[in-house]
């Protein structure tokens, strides 16, 4: 088996340097689509995180549960302290409801009940978190706890870094996503009537704002992770230990949107290549797009490499080869290429011939 590497290249500029700048202890502004950082300051600076935490929470409820679940809050809630949404022993809600006390108010009441409800007891749903958050390649984040508090030391742990990842991955997500663009939640259970406000500001301030979660304890500080969209960029910006961070969230995301562009790279479908002749008599084809942010000059100097196989005995839907795509000299993303038999259409006496030998 052979390969062959066909390279196009476009053009070359110099890329120009961004004048983005915070005064957190650790910040990220992170392109939620392709999760390529446009932006950071000790990205990897691990620290306590407090309630942002609480994004790791729902997602792993959201993936374990049914939301609509009506369920009876137990005797857990009595251990609850701190921030709370004041449910109470015998109240029946959904687990949806909970879901959104949990990401407008911060509430550990619900973090707690959350957790027992969803993983049998909280033990057993950190270990769930920890176990996302290796999935999604967190690889600076240990949990402790469902809700953020820094309980005898045993908070949760992170950096911007691992928390951006979360929070693009969590975006994904649409219940996620409905829950945290929520301004307002109204509820009435058969103990209670709850108005709840979404305590991110930066939904009430900045119109391009689609989410984020709140955090504040003595030992974190103030931690904030927040989402923006704009001309189909998508972005999250992450803050660890910043005491403008609302002002610094959208000082960060006008400088990106004023910087960058998203383009469309590679289209889901049929793949042409300049000079292919292997595979000439079939398709090659993308499973997916490929969107990536960059500036003016970035979008100058995209390199876009092929490296095929020459297989013999090829089947449909057979990886064949691989797009790569540079900026510059620097590696961005691969996307594998797929082979696909190209269906002839048959002659009128084509047709005729296969009824009489029973091929029809």
């Amino acid at each position: 088996m052979k390969k062959v590497i066909l390279v196009l290249i476009l053009l070359f500029i110099p890329i120009s340097v961004n004048a983005f700048s915070s005064s957190a202890k650790g910040v990220v502004l992170m392109d939620t689509d392709s999760n390529r950082v446009l932006y950071s300051k000790n990205p990897h600076y691990v620290s306590s995180v407090a309630s942002i935490s609480k994004i790791m929470t729902a997602v792993v409820v959201i993936e374990n549960s049914d939301i609509e679940k009506e369920v009876t809050i137990g005797e857990e809630v009595l251990k609850a302290h701190g921030s709370a949404i004041y449910i109470k022993e015998g109240e029946k809600l959904k687990i949806k409801d909970l879901l959104y006390g949990l990401m407008l108010r911060s509430g550990n009441d619900a973090a707690v009940s959350l957790a027992t409800k969803v993983g049998g007891s909280v033990e057993n749903f950190v270990n769930l978190m920890n176990k996302k958050a290796k999935e999604i390649g967190m690889t600076d984040t240990t949990f402790h706890n469902p809700s953020g508090l820094d309980d005898d030391e045993e908070g949760n742990y992170s950096s911007a870094y691992d928390m951006a990842l979360l929070m693009s991955y969590a975006m994904q997500i649409d219940a996620f996503k409905e829950i945290v663009q929520t301004k307002y939640y109204k509820l009435k259970t058969n103990k209670n009537v709850y108005e709840w406000k979404n305590k991110n500001k930066l939904l009430f301030t900045y119109k391009y704002t689609t989410g984020g979660k709140t955090g504040f304890t003595k030992k974190a500080r103030r931690t904030l992770v927040s989402s923006a969209s704009k001309d189909n960029l998508n972005l999250t910006v992450v803050t660890i230990n910043d005491g403008n961070d609302f002002k610094e969230h959208v000082s960060l995301y006008e400088e990106a949107f004023n910087t960058y562009q998203n383009y469309q790279i590679l289209n889901k479908g049929t793949v042409s290549i300049l000079g292919e002749t292997y595979y000439k008599d079939n398709e090659l084809y993308y499973k997916n797009d490929f969107t990536y942010p960059l500036t003016e000059s970035e979008k100058e100097v995209i390199n876009l490499k092929f490296k095929l196989e020459k297989k013999r005995n090829v089947k449909n839907n057979d990886k064949v080869g691989e797009a790569i795509i540079y900026i510059g000299e620097k590696k961005v993303h691969s996307e594998n290429i797929y082979f696909k038999e190209k269906k002839t259409e048959l002659t009128f006496w084509d047709k005729i011939k296969n009824f009489v030998l029973g091929k029809s």
